[in-house]
């Protein structure tokens, strides 16, 4: 049993009253620790798994050393928002093994709810794609990506194989018609005759998501990422967002202003969108359910299954 934590409320403000069976009390505060304690924190009763870069990586790596499959979803403001909108996405990330956290704004409410976490909680993918394809290639895993325009997806992959040259790389665009079944099972037979280790499945938020719950038992493949405009990032077209940016919960500024009228509905409405919840939430005194994220040895789906 994952051991809990409650926060209340009190005249002074947040305090926490936390009790843990069988473990030491974790440090949660220290910014230098490359691998802290893994949280499972429920927000609004959303399962959000705070861990570090390094936790990640080694629940991918064993996934595919032992060749289970695990779906790596994530948490930012956007998709906070939309698990509020659609039954069906809220359902997907709950039964994703890692929905981690991938936003400033994230950990900002949730310490507005009581708890404060260091930084190096927030796992962007800015941040963490490198060192996942570095761990594929030190152990000579393959990759499929999913997702772009056929022109985008090309140079990504070949962006790619110059930089991680003993990773296998293949993909498939994502402009093909998601309705249709025999369009579906092309894609699905492809990625299964690769027989990729990590697929990285970047269609954009909810498309992405609906896709890989539809077709998730059908994937022999040993870690989904959920990687939104990734692909367009690894051929360049989309370029990263600087850290000093996104460290001090900007990166949602810097986007709207590259791309005003795509993401215009997203930031300016869904951002205060978020802050009403979280301001209603404290409003009613609603406490921060906090658990020890279970061990990586605890994801047992093996492939096939």
């Amino acid at each position: 049993m994952a051991s809990s934590f409650s926060f209340l409320r009190t005249p002074s403000g947040f305090h926490s009253d936390i009790s843990v069976s069988n473990t030491h009390n974790p440090s949660i505060n220290d910014r230098q620790i490359d691998k802290p304690t893994a949280l499972s924190v429920y927000l609004l009763e959303r399962r959000i798994d705070c861990m570090s870069i390094s936790s990640i990586v080694e629940a991918i790596d064993k996934a595919c050393r032992e060749d289970k499959k695990i779906t790596v979803a994530n948490y930012n403001i956007h998709s906070f928002n939309l698990s509020m909108q659609l039954p069906w996405y809220y359902e997907f990330l709950q039964s994703a093994e890692i929905a981690n956290c991938d936003s400033v704004g994230i950990l900002k409410a949730i310490g507005y709810m009581g708890l404060d976490l260091p930084l190096n909680y927030r796992t962007s993918y800015t941040l963490l794609m490198p060192r996942v394809l570095e761990s594929c290639n030190q152990k000579k895993y393959s990759v499929f990506l999913l997702g772009g325009n056929p022109q985008c997806l090309t140079t990504a992959i070949n962006n790619l194989q110059l930089q991680y040259p003993r990773v296998s790389f293949t993909g498939h665009h994502g402009y093909f018609d998601k309705q249709d079944v025999q369009a579906n099972q092309s894609v699905i037979e492809q990625i299964n005759q690769f027989q990729p280790n990590v697929l990285i499945v970047g269609m954009g938020m909810p498309i992405q998501e609906h896709w890989v719950q539809q077709h998730r038992d059908s994937l022999r493949v040993n870690a989904i990422m959920l990687g939104g405009a990734i692909i367009d990032r690894m051929a360049g077209i989309v370029p990263d967002c600087p850290n000093v940016i996104s460290d001090a919960g900007l990166e949602w500024f810097y986007r709207f202003c590259r791309e005003p009228k795509r993401l215009a509905a997203r930031y300016l409405l869904g951002n205060p969108a978020f802050a009403l919840h979280i301001a209603l939430a404290m409003f009613n005194k609603m406490s921060l359910r906090v658990e020890l994220t279970p061990k990586l040895e605890n994801f047992d789906c093996r492939v096939g299954d």
